[in-house]
């Protein structure tokens, strides 16, 4: 159910944050990045005009396609003759707008006619001054649009009464814009709007056209005025986007160094993490041989063996230590007997034999004490791994 239209200031913040948060087949078709930019455009359009006033209706394209679309129904001021009069406008928001113009229309009332060979308005209705051909994104918005529609039309009303008698510019069979309420494709490519009847229809002060020669230079004065305002406050839109942009710059920035920071920090977490488990595995193994061999020299026992003072955890590492203990000592021995040779206390020949036989024992050694050391490597990784789940927590 689409939300009815607003009436003062407030009312309007909740009616368009509530058609533009809609989701599913009632959503209107705009882009998700855009529907902030398209409410604040609003906002700050009824609020510098408050004769506009924003809705949803049902827009039908020339193929006969319809959608539901925001537009800004109402009146725009114009000063003409030094009288200000309500031309009255509807400005569709199209499915590309911001990044493309609205679509506006002057929508007369049944006693209105629209004036030929208007140069900003077909007879259709459809609006085409300079600033909607020269539309710029994200600068260009409906304030600006307004004060040009209202500088444009009060050099040249698109608008006359068919009250008083047409001059020969008008045709005399646009009397009526009655039966104008379709939607079909004007002159200009795009669809005609739903023709209402506004609360406030516009004087007719338009005439024959007789007194326009006497308000021209009045009229001059004023629509420059209101054009060194639009491009002073176009100027100022444009440095706030500027400063925008560049702030969304630094955040970016900043962003990308808060998350390389907690990355390294959470590789430093998890590296402290794996000593940890490293550690208190270790301390384990620590606490558990203390145990074992506390009670050892409590015996009172004056002569220890040195060689039954240490004991193996396991038969792999008694394997290993035996190993390691003949390698050392066929180096000793190897090393005593090259002295022996240096002195002359063993004869050459004697000295290879026996180094012959003591390598070859040195060999068979080593190459056991690789295997059993690639075994004790492959114990030492399965423990890890079943005592892993135990350090987690």
């Amino acid at each position: 159910m689409v939300p009815s239209p607003p009436s003062n200031h407030l009312a309007i913040q909740q009616f368009l944050s509530s058609v533009l948060s809609q989701r599913g087949p009632s959503a209107l078709p705009y882009s998700e990045d855009t529907k902030w930019l398209i409410r604040q455009h609003l906002l700050s359009l009824t609020t510098t005009s408050p004769s506009l006033e924003p809705k949803t209706a049902t827009f039908t394209h020339n193929d006969g396609r319809t959608v539901n679309l925001l537009q800004a129904d109402g009146t725009v001021p114009i000063a003409f003759v030094s009288v200000t009069y309500n031309i009255p406008v509807i400005i569709w928001l199209t499915e590309s707008y911001p990044r493309h113009p609205p679509c506006v229309y002057v929508n007369p009332t049944r006693d209105m006619i629209i004036k030929r060979s208007h140069p900003f308005v077909n007879p259709s209705g459809l609006v085409s001054v300079p600033y909607l051909q020269n539309w710029i994104y994200p600068s260009s918005n409906l304030v600006d649009l307004a004060h040009e529609l209202s500088s444009v039309f009060g050099r040249d009303p698109p608008l006359f009464s068919q009250r008083t008698n047409p001059s020969p510019n008008y045709h005399p069979n646009q009397s009526s814009f009655e039966s104008a309420g379709h939607t079909g494709g004007g002159s200009g490519g795009y669809p005609r709007p739903s023709v209402r009847t506004p609360q406030h229809p516009p004087p007719s002060p338009y005439g024959s056209g007789g007194g326009v020669v006497a308000g021209k230079v009045e009229a001059e004065d004023a629509a420059e005025n209101v054009n060194g305002d639009m491009l002073r406050l176009r100027k100022t839109r444009e440095a706030e986007m500027e400063n925008w942009f560049s702030a969304q710059a630094v955040l970016r920035g900043r962003e990308e160094e808060v998350n390389k920071g907690l990355k390294e920090m959470r590789d430093k977490m998890e590296g402290l993490e794996l000593h940890l488990q490293v550690v208190l595995m270790n301390t384990d193994v620590l606490e558990a041989w203390v145990r074992e061999n506390k009670g050892k020299l409590k015996g009172g026992s004056e002569h220890i063996d040195v060689d039954n003072t240490f004991e193996c955890v396991d038969v792999l590492s008694k394997q290993m230590l035996e190993c390691t203990a003949v390698d050392m000592a066929i180096e000793d021995v190897v090393y005593s007997l090259e002295k022996a040779v240096q002195e002359g206390a063993m004869p050459f020949d004697q000295y290879l034999r026996t180094v012959r036989l003591l390598s070859r024992e040195q060999f068979f050694n080593r190459a056991t004490a690789a295997k059993v050391r690639a075994a004790q490597m492959q114990a030492q990784v399965a423990g890890m791994a079943a005592r892993a789940p135990r350090y987690a927590t």
